[in-house]
C-alpha cells in the first residue's frame, strides 16, 4: 500500500514544478527504495522502524502539499493530500504490526540474507535411498513428529538373553558387586 501511495504521489506532482514538488518526489522515491530493500530482505537499521519512517514521509508530504495548496489546481492538491494520507496510514499500520528494531531483536539472517548462494550440504541417506547432495533451500520441510517414525530398523526390538547366559550375580542385586562363588 505504501508503494502505491508513493507512486501516486509522484504522479500527482505533474504540472507546475518547484522545489516543493521535487521534495515530494524525493520523499516518495525514498519510501519506494525502503519498500524495495525490505522486499529483497536486506537488513539495515532504522532508528524508529519502517512504519514510523513511512508515516513521517506521509505526514511530511502532506505538509508540503498544503504549502502549495493555493498555487496548484485544487482537485490535484486534494488527490495528492489523499495519497499522502494513504501513505501515512500505511506507515501507521506497519508500525502497529511490527515494533521498531530497537524494541524487538531482528530475526537471525537466513542464507539469502548473507548475500551468497546457498551451499550444498550432504543429506544422510534414508534406508531406502542413496546419499545425495541437496541445496539448503531444497531441503524437505520438517515433518510433524510421529512417535512411530522415531524407530529405525536398528532400533527394532530384540529378544532378551536367556538367564543361563547371564553372568552370575549375588542373591540381591542391591548388595553391590557379586561375591566370589555367587554366595553371601
Amino acid at each position: 500500500m505504501a508503494s502505491v501511495a508513493a507512486l501516486l504521489l509522484i504522479a500527482g506532482t505533474f504540472g507546475p514544478f518547484s522545489f516543493v514538488e521535487a521534495a515530494i518526489v524525493l520523499t516518495a522515491l525514498g519510501v519506494l527504495a525502503l519498500v524495495k530493500q525490505r522486499a529483497d530482505r536486506k537488513r539495515f537499521h532504522l532508528p524508529f522502524g519502517d512504519g514510523t519512517v513511512i508515516m513521517a514521509a506521509g505526514l511530511w508530504t502532506g505538509v508540503l502539499i498544503v504549502v502549495r495548496l493555493f498555487d496548484r489546481d485544487l482537485g490535484q492538491s486534494i488527490l495528492s493530500l489523499a495519497c499522502a494520507a494513504i501513505l501515512a496510514g500505511a506507515g501507521a499500520r506497519e508500525r502497529a504490526k511490527r515494533p521498531a528494531d530497537d524494541v524487538a531483536p531482528l530475526p537471525p539472517p537466513g542464507p539469502r540474507d548473507r548475500g551468497r548462494a546457498p551451499r550444498a550440504r550432504p543429506v544422510p541417506p534414508r534406508p531406502d535411498e542413496e546419499a545425495t547432495t541437496r541445496l539448503e533451500d531444497d531441503a524437505p520441510p520438517p515433518r510433524a513428529e510421529d512417535p512411530t517414525e522415531r524407530l529405525a530398523i536398528r532400533d527394532a526390538p530384540t529378544e532378551e538373553r536367556p538367564a543361563a547366559s547371564r553372568p552370575p550375580r549375588g542373591r540381591d542385586d542391591d548388595d553391590g558387586p557379586p561375591r566370589p562363588g555367587g554366595r553371601p
